[in-house]
């Protein structure tokens, strides 16, 4: 009797959230260990659809290195990234839009259609959803030469939005579908782009002036020196603890993918960690939250 009871109060204690929020949109960047655990799959499309359930309007944008990476060694071809992103010529444009529409979108798509939900896979090209131009990467000279400019380097078809066309996307809330997100843009030429799930998600969240930004990671969340969880930070720090290296590796691009998302108009922000069961509701629905909110 007390478990049951217990449950109630979870209930109770997450009323005034799905009032909050209700009518409100939240944008998730879905990948990491979230994409490949098949009872965490099931979980997070379980969660989509109790949130379009109670009201409140959920929108996808996901991810898919790993997949990418396992079709381009079956394939023979060498991946290779400057900067933590991936160098993207013609052939590996292919194998990226194949990977991520064709297979990983569909994949999400299905698993939410199954627990009976309502989604519609999208890539950017999609009624020109994102729009995108070239990434333009630098990066400094030699020491030596002190005076020569930077040096720019071609990342192949690796682009940076421009634009979002949030019809599309209200045209499918206006219907209760649940939209799930290719992150492949295209160009005025009318070519794809492969563009970082993160930057795609913090674009598509200011687009829509969404109550929060919720990225799914492999870790709990930013961490200070000492490995402690850093619960609440504010956008103005981000790039001190960058440069002291409190935040450092791949975690730079999503802090700063959250400060953007900020300044675009979103609400709140929060990295949290997609290996916890029920991850997503845990950060809406209870006073505590869990991962790091950047606000």
């Amino acid at each position: 009797m007390q478990e049951s009871i217990d449950r109630a109060k979870g209930l109770i204690e997450s009323l005034p959230y799905m009032q909050k929020f209700r009518h409100k949109t939240v944008v998730i960047k879905y990948g990491g260990h979230a994409m490949v655990d098949e009872n965490l799959k099931k979980q997070f499309a379980l969660d989509i659809i109790l949130m379009k359930h109670i009201g409140i309007n959920p929108v996808i944008v996901h991810g898919g290195g790993p997949q990418i990476n396992l079709l381009l060694d079956r394939l023979e071809i060498k991946p290779s990234y400057v900067q933590g992103m991936r160098v993207t010529d013609g052939e590996t444009m292919s194998v990226v839009e194949m990977v991520l529409v064709g297979k990983v979108n569909k994949e999400i798509v299905g698993n939410i259609n199954h627990c009976g939900g309502r989604a519609v896979g999208l890539s950017g090209r999609d009624g020109d959803l994102i729009c995108a131009e070239k990434m333009k990467v630098s990066r400094k000279n030699d020491a030596a030469l002190k005076d020569a400019p930077p040096e720019l380097i071609d990342l192949g078809r690796v682009g940076q939005v421009t634009g979002i066309n949030s019809e599309v996307l209200h045209a499918l809330e206006k219907n209760d579908f649940i939209p799930v997100i290719a992150p492949v843009g295209v160009g005025e030429d009318g070519q794809a782009f492969n563009i970082n799930a993160d930057l795609v998600a913090g674009a598509v969240a200011a687009e829509l002036n969404a109550a929060k930004l919720i990225l799914l990671t492999d870790v709990a969340g930013v961490q200070n020196g000492e490995g402690t969880l850093l619960k609440s930070l504010k956008k103005e720090i981000l790039e001190e603890y960058i440069e002291n290296e409190t935040i450092g590796g791949g975690m730079i691009p999503k802090v700063r993918c959250c400060a953007d998302a900020l300044n675009g108009g979103v609400t709140k922000t929060h990295i949290v960690d997609g290996r916890v069961e029920h991850a997503i509701l845990l950060e809406i629905f209870t006073r505590d939250g869990i991962g790091t909110e950047i606000v």
